[in-house]
């Protein structure tokens, strides 16, 4: 699976301009299973997303539709979960 750090560049007003075309993107990858979870940081200077394992490319283009590319950078790193606490047992593998 992916993590991937979305870190403001921009002010939280630019970022707020663009929250529900953000949520309505979220919202269609979580209904294709795509992304398992999603969050702010706190404090909030960007946000969080767990996606499932998939071709980078097809993550790629997945990410470039999200409207905060306009205001924020994505670090994505890889995540191989071999181990789990039994409430996320569901996350190895994928």
């Amino acid at each position: 699976m992916y993590v991937v750090y979305l870190n403001y560049f921009r002010p939280v007003e630019d970022v707020e301009a663009l929250l529900a075309p953000h949520i309505e993107w979220l919202n269609r990858y979580f209904d294709s299973g795509d992304i398992i979870a999603a969050g702010r940081k706190d404090p909030r200077t960007g946000g969080m997303i767990m996606l499932r394992d998939m071709p980078r490319t097809r993550l790629a283009a997945i990410l470039a539709e999200d409207p905060f590319v306009e205001v924020a950078n994505y670090e994505v790193t890889k995540v191989n979960v071999t181990r789990a606490a039994e409430p996320f047992s569901g996350l190895k593998g994928i």
